[in-house]
């Protein structure tokens, strides 16, 4: 009965949570533009979105954006995560304060600060601002993700590849660098995912002319959401889903390889 009741109380959350995407997934196939009537299957909302400039520059612009604010908080937040590691224990303490404050705080305050920044320094707000925000509020992400994975033994082992010999450098390489690549890559995705889905730091540090696909969309709002918005969400979530499983196969065989 317990295992029962269990099973159904799992269908229902998932459906709670899958059953918004399948209906927006079902849409994006509707031949018209109307959300209560199905008038029969067609790509046409697919056609449209291809050819759309605005929306595939606003496709373009968020993931070109995300890939390139991950790639620099995951290199400076790493660098910040060695450099801190050389700091006494006091002083460490007090920046890892300062860098959960970014992450606790509100997001309309952190981009309300950065437009206020960009304004006083007069810098132009536009692709590049956009870039520095989104870097700036993914490093703590990062710093948070790398620094559980340097520890104790990780000094140890780059201690006693020292003393056999080993320059710092083929060290660092074969011993810090190992120890700290899984959660590079998870500050790496994180800070991917934390841009692609960042809307309101950006609505406050984008400049006229440019869009990404939040922006985008609550712009489309104010005059009727196109069901070409609903195609663009189904690429995005079944590449998403795509990968998701493909990680996890690789991973599932990687065990068992293991074993």
């Amino acid at each position: 009965m317990k295992k029962t009741l269990g099973n159904i109380y799992v269908l229902i959350i998932l459906l709670f949570l899958y059953m918004p995407i399948l209906t927006l997934i079902v849409l994006s196939f509707n031949d018209a533009k109307s959300m209560s009537v199905w008038t029969g299957f067609s790509l046409h909302w697919y056609q449209e979105l291809f050819q759309s400039r605005l929306m595939m520059g606003a496709v373009v612009n968020t993931f070109s954006i995300a890939i390139l604010a991950a790639l620099i908080a995951t290199v400076i937040g790493t660098m910040g995560v060695l450099g801190m590691a050389a700091m006494k224990q006091r002083q460490e303490n007090v920046l890892m304060g300062l860098n959960n404050i970014p992450m606790l705080n509100a997001d309309i305050v952190t981009g309300i600060a950065l437009m206020l920044f960009f304004l006083m320094v007069r810098w132009p707000r536009g692709y590049m601002s956009i870039l520095f925000a989104h870097t700036v509020f993914c490093i703590p992400y990062v710093i948070l993700s790398v620094k559980p994975r340097l520890n104790k033994n990780t000094d140890k082992l780059f201690e006693a590849a020292l003393d056999l010999g080993a320059s710092e450098r083929y060290a660092f390489r074969k011993i810090v660098l190992p120890e700290l690549r899984p959660g590079i890559m998870s500050g790496f995705l994180l800070s991917f995912t934390m841009s692609v889905d960042d809307f309101i730091i950006t609505y406050f540090t984008r400049g006229a002319g440019i869009n990404t696909i939040s922006t985008l969309i609550y712009s489309e709002v104010k005059i009727g959401i196109r069901p070409s918005l609903f195609a663009l969400s189904t690429i995005v979530f079944v590449v998403a889903l795509v990968v998701l499983i493909t990680v996890n196969l690789r991973q599932s065989r990687q065990d068992r390889a293991a074993a």
